[in-house]
């Protein structure tokens, strides 16, 4: 049992202790990611034919997701079951099976071992002995469900179906944006100097979006005088938050002295046209599946985002681009421009990377010190103002569950 405990004043403060402690990262590795929670893998756009893959993580826990040959979905540890070695070096493609390149043993597309090199020696000499079992060290399997085209992984047994994970509260806003088949635009990797739960705070942080962001105030995409609201999942372990389309004319900010650059203008404002595709009158939804998974509708611009931990103050954000398989040209140009919205130097998500290194750096000295989240109150739950921290304090309710803190 982890021996630390939460300040008295429970959902409204976050001890700097769970961006530092080398301890909590590892049980997070056993008891979150590879625990009963559904982690994100890849979009079914990724590997649509029989026999292909794509290599991915949960947690640090290197990872194959295939279809085999007969379309069938599946994902395994990529480690080899005779001395651990990487089974599948490439990041995507197709095969026909899978071969250790350090001793040549092999694997089908479900992580079945078919196959020991030289298992019987040559010529009666060298092998392994009748009764070996090499496969008593194979890799891990997962248990694998898709839902609108997105692939998730667990490798618990008692966790519930996926639909029943994610909830009532949020599975219909996943369903709003993945309405159709979809296609990869692109994708990238971008490496965030912090705790990979400093991200998903982030995400999570209705408050700070239209505060650090100028280019969101400035040009009135997301102000928090605008419509909204915020849906939090029972448990508290996943969020979606949402801006409607009408744009806000006050001048709310500007009265409070906010960074909103008055003498800005966009010599093409082109990148921020938006057609309403999905018929609801909202331009940003952001939406969070605890631990890592993030989906977003900005404008046009659709992404899935998966947060993978790399070490106590360093994290990896895997970033797949997609629109969808029946877009005409132009609706393909509008996404592609309004791509620059996001990303590491996206006009608009450059500053998360930023402001979440910022912490990991400030709090370096105050492991007993806290966060104080009391914006909204004390609470945990959905509502229509994004004044408010409540999706942050679900998020450290779901994982103190986890962490029995």
């Amino acid at each position: 049992m982890l021996e630390r405990s939460w300040p008295a004043e429970g959902a409204t403060r976050v001890p700097y202790w769970v961006y530092q402690d080398a301890d909590i990262y590892r049980e997070e590795q056993r008891r979150i990611f590879h625990g009963p929670t559904w982690n994100y893998l890849c979009l079914e756009a990724e590997i649509t034919e029989p026999g292909s893959f794509l290599t991915t993580f949960v947690g640090e826990m290197p990872v194959v997701v295939t279809r085999d040959p007969r379309g069938a979905l599946h994902a395994f540890e990529n480690r080899c079951a005779h001395r651990g070695a990487l089974i599948c070096m490439h990041s995507r493609g197709r095969a026909e099976r899978f071969t250790c390149i350090y001793h040549n043993w092999t694997y089908d597309h479900a992580g079945n071992l078919t196959s020991v090199a030289f298992r019987k020696g040559i010529a009666g000499k060298g092998g392994m002995p009748a009764d070996a079992h090499p496969e008593s060290q194979a890799p891990k399997k997962f248990r694998v469900e898709s839902i609108c085209g997105i692939v998730f992984g667990t490798l618990s047994d008692s966790v519930p179906a996926l639909e029943q994970y994610i909830g009532p509260e949020i599975l219909p806003r996943l369903k709003r944006v993945m309405i159709k088949p979809v296609k990869v635009l692109g994708s990238y990797t971008q490496v965030l100097p912090n705790n990979w739960k400093l991200y998903m705070d982030n995400v999570k942080d209705t408050y700070h979006a239209s505060l650090l962001h100028l280019f969101f105030t400035r040009f009135r995409i997301n102000r928090l005088t605008q419509k909204g609201g915020v849906f939090v999942s029972a448990d508290g372990a996943h969020h979606c938050t949402y801006t409607e389309i009408v744009e806000d004319r006050g001048d709310a900010y500007e009265k409070g002295g906010m960074r909103s650059a008055n003498e800005f203008a966009l010599q093409n404002p082109e990148i921020l046209e938006q057609v309403d595709e999905l018929g609801d009158n909202v331009s940003i939804q952001i939406l969070s599946l605890f631990p890592g998974f993030v989906l977003h509708q900005i404008r046009n611009s659709l992404a899935a985002r998966q947060v993978v931990p790399k070490g106590i103050d360093s994290t990896e954000l895997h970033w797949t681009l997609f629109g969808f398989a029946d877009d005409d040209e132009a609706m393909l140009r509008r996404r592609l421009l309004q791509a620059n919205l996001v990303g590491p130097a996206g006009y608009i998500s450059m500053e998360d990377g930023a402001a979440t290194g910022f912490v990991q750096r400030g709090v370096a000295a105050s492991p007993d010190r806290a966060s104080v989240i009391e914006m909204g109150g004390s609470t945990i739950g959905s509502g229509d103002s994004r004044i408010t921290e409540t999706a942050v304090r679900g998020l450290w309710k779901a994982w103190r569950s986890y962490m029995s803190v």
